[in-house]
């Protein structure tokens, strides 16, 4: 995907006394929106006249959600004055300032080396200008994506200062952090706890209904909404909801990452194994934009053990073992690119087990109380999540501690927060079992263990 550029300017024909009037649509239409374009990006105006000039939160969405930013100062307007204020305490880089030359504006704009440019005689913007601004504009827009230079006045006083993205936020803790009408949180909330996933799906469709155009929603509800999807296993409704998103809150990191997840459930309900193949490469262009990451290869590793399960059940033996080392890989990186965060760290130390030669399970020994020490310091600190209590029992499980894995199953089943969770603990611990079966090492005491998980993924 092409990053976005979100332009601030005024809209239409304006008056700049004593001088005639600034048809400023036809200086974003023709220097502007083509300047993006040459740069690489997409171009996305602000939509003044839907918003009445009302400064509202669908803007300041888009001001912290677009990768790159241009604001036309040009006849002081205040509404893209404080716009233009608001992504500087937001965004440290990739904000573009210009100005009509013969403007003066009501403070110097030399340090944040604002772009000025020629409006023509008469303020009537002809080819000329439009071909100088444009080739301007999208030289500095280039130098904009190469460099990674503060141009925000914030955060170059505030150098320590934490950025707020959005794009990072950690999936599970998301609707805590947003804000927004607590009758409508509380409806999502009790539709996702109904007794039947038809019926949760039912009342969501049903809120989603009352939302109205989706580009007019604040993204805390459509997060809020997607992961509601999410907690009944509705992955067709997730998929389609993505696909109606605005386009800034689609390119977030953390919406993508779950859209992948839900292609690849869609694919392992018997949807088209295409699916897992887009979600892969969903998964590997978030990679590219940002690097690598312990939830975005936690993803791919998952995509890689199902590709592995269903080679090994259709008799695939080579393949199968292909994409079980492919899983490995990725788990792998995602645990190392952030020893906090354990998810990855664990699944990697499970499928070492699985793959069970030499060199994996000297590779699983090194690895697991590294896993260990991460997911005790984490509930040090806190009381941990339904994944903090799952990896210890799975650690348990490795380990052959019994009595270990009986208390954290309970601790695990007592804060389950979506199905799928305990649903995915108890495959992994039947797989560890039918490994060591194999092996022919002593099972039965893990089958109450299973049982227990698969009963409470039942709701």
């Amino acid at each position: 995907m092409s990053p976005l550029c979100f332009v601030l300017m005024p809209f239409g024909v304006k008056k700049d006394p004593p001088r005639p009037d600034i048809d400023f649509d036809r200086v974003y239409e023709d220097a502007i929106e083509p300047a993006i374009r040459d740069a690489g990006m997409e171009p996305l105006r602000a939509d003044e006249e839907r918003t009445s000039g009302v400064i509202h939160k669908a803007l300041f969405e888009r001001l912290l959600l677009c990768d790159f930013a241009v604001a036309d100062l040009t006849t002081a307007n205040p509404n893209v004055f404080y716009a233009f204020g608001a992504r500087h305490g937001m965004k440290p880089r990739t904000t573009v300032a210009i100005f009509g030359r013969h403007l003066t504006l009501p403070f110097d704009v030399d340090f944040l080396r604002a772009l000025p440019y020629d409006i023509g005689e008469n303020n009537r913007f002809g080819p000329d200008e439009a071909k100088a601004l444009r080739e301007a504009l999208a030289s500095r827009l280039k130098t904009a994506r190469e460099q990674a230079s503060v141009d925000s006045p914030v955060y170059q006083v505030l150098q320590n200062s934490r950025v707020p993205e959005l794009a990072h936020l950690v999936t599970d803790v998301f609707r805590e952090r947003t804000q927004y009408s607590e009758q409508l949180k509380a409806r999502l909330a009790e539709a996702r706890q109904s007794s039947t996933r038809q019926e949760g799906v039912a009342r969501l469709k049903s809120v989603e209904g009352t939302l109205g155009p989706l580009d007019g929603v604040e993204s805390g509800v459509l997060v809020d909404l997607f992961l509601s999807f999410r907690a009944v296993e509705a992955w067709d409704e997730m998929i389609r909801l993505f696909e109606q998103m605005p386009e800034p809150l689609r390119r977030t990191a953390m919406v993508r990452e779950q859209y992948a997840f839900a292609l690849n459930r869609r694919a392992g309900k018997g949807g088209n194994p295409a699916d897992r193949m887009k979600a892969l490469q969903v998964l590997e262009q978030v990679e590219k934009e940002l690097g690598t990451n312990p939830e975005t290869h936690a993803l791919m590793g998952r995509i890689y053990k199902d590709l592995w399960d269903e080679a090994l059940k259709a008799g695939k033996a080579l393949e199968a073992k292909g994409h079980l080392l492919q899983a490995i890989e990725a788990y792998a990186r995602g645990f190392e690119s952030d020893w906090r965060d354990t998810l990855p760290g664990i699944n990697a130390v499970t499928l070492l087990e699985l793959e069970g030669s030499p060199g994996s399970l000297e590779r699983r020994d090194r690895l697991r109380p590294v896993v260990r020490f991460a997911v005790e310091q984490r509930l040090r600190y806190a009381t941990g999540d339904y994944w903090d209590h799952a990896t210890v029992l799975e650690l348990a499980v490795l380990g052959s501690d019994q009595e270990l894995a009986k208390t954290k199953l309970a601790d695990a089943l007592a804060v389950v927060r979506e199905t799928w969770e305990p649903r995915t603990t108890a495959r992994n611990l039947d797989l560890i079992r039918t490994a060591r079966l194999h092996r022919g090492e002593k099972v039965d005491w893990l089958e109450p263990l299973i049982a227990a998980l698969r009963e409470r993924a039942q709701g």
